[in-house]
């Protein structure tokens, strides 16, 4: 009985204590409860406000936006509006246009008719004058129209004709006299020398042993050679003969000279053959200063400056055509300074001229400009008279003539290109051109024969009596002069003669 005593008192205060802790637990459990139910309450209405901010928030871009939207469809409604009225008033202008056209063209329709009737009234009135005139002259219209045609083609030839021909011989009369005069006078005073060079220059050696010493290990001293004087070296199968080529003459004398002066001293090799090369350019810079001077002096020209001077020297070592420049240039002005003594004019300016005409030609830099324009730059870069600066430019008539002194440089420059000897011509370019000349004359109807005589500079063509009248013969002579000139490059003149004759031929038996 003692431990249900103690037991039991025990388990009724557990209960009683697990009772009162439910109790109170529980109350705990409904004010937690409230505060969160509190909180959650809260928490919807915040989310609540932040919704209806982002719903104003939103509501108030989608406005602006539909503003904008509306502004710029008023505007572009407004842009479609007046493009609309231009397009109305576009259209109405055009309609009243149209309506005028219309007006136009049934006027101008009307007009036609009255005219086309008109027109159909003269036509017939003129058949039945043309049929008047028919029945009294015996020939038709046509016939009547293509006799007076060739009636008045004929005179107007036969007049055109005869006044060419006697313009010619009154200009022959009054101006042939004293040009032969003046130019015989002019050739007769002024002594020629021939030249002939090319731009090509033959070295020759005395044997075959100092070929190879020139060549030297694996022709090193050939390249320094050529590096250092700009001139190619050939050296081929021909015996004892070593070929310079190169277009600058100045630098193929160079070449040839410091070939001669290491051969003869014997020593070759690269530090040689630059010394000697050095040398030998100063020395042929001051032969060409020289020459210049003596040619100045010869010719009695002063105060030329000292570069022209020096162009004046280099002249020596340049070829045109095959003829010496030098030589050309110095025949030039003593021509011109004749010519222009003999018309009266200053020969001391005129040989100056004459001189300095190819000065273009040796020029260090290879200009765009034709020789005649790039020597008349630099007379007037070194302030020379203004009639020699006109003369150099225009002897090729590539500037116009403004003095008496550019027509003598021209004239005296062909004189000394065209004398027999001066210039040379390649074979085949002379054979072309006498060719030339003969198939343009044969191309002209009734010529049976053509022959190109002396060099190039006459032209003999024979046509048939039967076919060409004399005055169709003079004809062709003119016409083929002025083929000739537009078609055909040649030095001075050329001579066209035409022959027609008739021959009667019989046999006696």
């Amino acid at each position: 009985m003692e431990p249900l005593t103690i037991i039991l008192p025990a388990v009724v205060t557990l209960a009683l204590g697990l009772g009162v802790g439910l109790i109170i637990n529980k109350s705990k459990s409904k004010n937690v409860l409230a505060e969160v139910e509190k909180e959650a309450e809260i928490l919807k209405q915040q989310k609540m406000l932040q919704a209806k901010e982002k719903f104003l928030q939103l509501k108030s871009e989608h406005e602006k936006e539909i503003n904008e939207r509306n502004q710029k469809v008023a505007v572009k409604e407004n842009t479609i509006k007046q493009k609309e009225q231009s397009i109305n008033q576009k259209l109405e202008e055009l309609q009243r246009k149209q309506n005028e056209t219309t007006s136009l063209k049934d006027n101008l329709t009307k007009q036609m008719e009255v005219l086309s009737k008109r027109q159909t009234d003269l036509d017939g009135l003129h058949g039945k004058q043309v049929q008047k005139l028919e029945a009294i002259a015996g020939l038709s219209a046509a016939e009547a129209k293509k006799e007076l045609v060739e009636t008045l083609k004929d005179d107007a030839k036969t007049e055109a004709l005869n006044q060419i021909r006697d313009i010619v011989e009154e200009a022959k009369l009054t101006a042939n006299k004293e040009a032969k005069k003046i130019v015989i006078e002019t050739l007769q005073r002024t002594a020629t020398e021939h030249a002939v060079e090319n731009t090509v220059s033959t070295f020759n050696l005395e044997n075959e042993e100092v070929k190879g010493r020139i060549i030297g290990r694996e022709g090193r001293n050939i390249r320094a050679l050529e590096a250092l004087t700009g001139v190619e070296v050939i050296i081929d199968d021909s015996p004892d003969a070593i070929i310079l080529s190169g277009f600058d003459p100045v630098r193929r004398e160079v070449a040839r000279l410091s070939l001669h002066k290491l051969v003869t001293d014997g020593r070759i090799h690269p530090a040689r053959i630059e010394e000697v090369v050095t040398k030998t350019f100063k020395q042929i810079e001051a032969e060409i200063m020289e020459t210049g001077k003596r040619t100045c002096i010869d010719l009695g020209i002063l105060n030329l400056p000292t570069e022209l001077v020096r162009m004046v020297g280099r002249m020596k070592y340049r070829s045109s055509y095959g003829q010496n420049l030098l030589q050309h240039s110095r025949e030039t002005a003593n021509l011109c300074a004749t010519m222009a003594a003999e018309l009266g004019l200053n020969p001391k300016i005129a040989r100056r001229a004459g001189l300095l005409h190819d000065i273009g030609k040796v020029a260090e830099t290879e200009p765009e400009l034709p020789h005649a324009l790039h020597g008349m730059k630099l007379a007037e870069r070194y302030k020379e008279h203004p009639d020699v600066c006109n003369a150099i430019g225009a002897h090729h008539d590539e500037c116009e003539m403004n003095n008496l002194i550019s027509p003598i440089v021209q004239a005296c420059d062909a004189i000394s290109g065209a004398r027999p000897g001066a210039r040379r011509e390649v074979v085949e370019a002379y054979i072309n051109r006498l060719n030339k000349l003969e198939e343009l004359a044969l191309s002209y109807p009734g010529v049976l024969k053509t022959f190109a005589i002396q060099a190039g500079r006459e032209l003999r063509v024979i046509v048939g009596a039967d076919k060409v009248s004399d005055n169709e013969a003079a004809q062709i002579s003119f016409d083929l002069s002025k083929k000739i000139q537009d078609e055909m490059t040649y030095p001075g003149q050329i001579k066209i003669t035409v022959i027609r004759e008739t021959r009667a031929v019989n046999y006696a038996k």
